[in-house]
């Protein structure tokens, strides 16, 4: 029996803490989190992203995220409570597992990503050309 994409993201769901708008905008107001945006650029630079956004593409994620990758980036630590978001919320659901999996204990994602955000009437950022 084959398996979908939505029933991967359902059961990632299932497995991993869906925050809300309301919540993700809580942890930025006070600080304690490293928010990372899982889209590509090409997205980024038409939809805009939710500022103090760390980017880090989906494909590149672990690498970034891993300690002990050549790739590693000093604003991903193991040990730091941790939100991703996307676009919609399939694929950061899905990166909170491999975080689990590299270590991350406080990691989450912004359930309905992005479009959630802006639904909201959230602020957004635009890259300066």
């Amino acid at each position: 029996m084959t398996t979908s994409i939505r029933d991967l993201v359902a059961r990632a769901k299932d497995r991993v803490s869906n925050l809300s708008v309301t919540e993700v905008a809580a942890a930025l107001e006070n600080g304690t989190v490293t928010l990372v945006d899982l889209r590509e650029p090409d997205e980024v630079r038409r939809d805009g992203a939710i500022p103090r956004a760390v980017m880090a593409p989906r494909g590149m994620l672990e690498f970034y995220a891993d300690p002990s990758s050549p790739y590693h980036r000093d604003s991903f630590d193991p040990s730091a409570t941790t939100i991703l978001y996307c676009a919609s919320g399939g694929r950061s659901a899905l990166a909170v597992l491999s975080l689990m999996e590299l270590g991350y204990t406080d990691v989450a994602h912004l359930d309905g990503g992005l479009a959630a955000w802006k639904e909201q009437g959230r602020p957004i950022t635009f890259e300066e050309s």
